[in-house]
């Protein structure tokens, strides 16, 4: 059975009601596959560049500061020791690549769940079409307060290309996020308030993501 919601002009006037695909849209809610998918996503996005010199990195102490016996000091081979001011460090970061993957059935389970979870929330719409004549960032703010959206939100449209007028209206808006349907991720839907999709983008998804 077909999850209806109604479709809205770029007016915020209701249309006709339209039926989405209940596998995509109303899927269980499965919190860990959400949580793994996102932390997944986190880790990716990671530059691992963080670095610290061990007692081999570390210019000088090549020389034994003084002799092994007779001194009364504790024995030391270098001055560049993890125990001495200025030496080196200890298992501490090295570049790295944190990135992994998990199966594309866990993130598609994911993402249906996370489409779901905004249908179920009231925090979910439809537009019949999306797109500007020319760029403007005050009609498109203009265009999110006739559709009633507060807050964060996130428009998933078939394409975007990044000189066309609606991609160049949208840039100047921090609380909004446009993406084009191959970039529709769990992580972007769960972190934006309402989420904004064309009937195109709809159909492109449902396609797309169908188990």
């Amino acid at each position: 059975m077909a999850v209806m919601v109604q479709a809205l002009d770029t007016n915020g006037l209701k249309m006709a009601d339209f039926a989405l695909d209940e596998a995509i849209f109303d899927a269980a809610a499965v919190p860990q596959l959400l949580h793994d998918v996102v932390k997944m996503q986190l880790a990716n996005r990671r530059q691992g560049t963080a670095s610290t010199r061990t007692r081999s990195d570390v210019r000088g102490g090549g020389k034994k500061p003084w002799k092994q016996k007779g001194t009364g000091r504790a024995r030391a081979g270098s001055s560049r020791s993890p125990l001495w001011r200025g030496g080196g460090t200890v298992f501490g970061p090295k570049p790295r690549s944190y990135s992994y993957a998990v199966p594309r059935q866990v993130r598609a389970a994911a993402l249906r769940a996370a489409l779901s979870d905004k249908v179920r929330a009231g925090q979910f719409m439809v537009l019949e079409s999306l797109s500007l004549e020319e760029p403007s960032t005050k009609a498109f703010k203009t265009l999110l307060e006739k559709l009633g959206v507060a807050g964060r939100a996130l428009i998933i449209t078939e394409r975007v290309q990044r000189d066309d007028a609606t991609s160049m209206s949208c840039r100047n808006l921090p609380y909004l996020t446009l993406l084009p349907t191959q970039g529709l991720n769990v992580y972007d839907i769960l972190r934006h308030d309402v989420l904004i999709m064309t009937k195109n983008a709809v159909s492109v998804v449902e396609e797309a993501w169908k188990p």
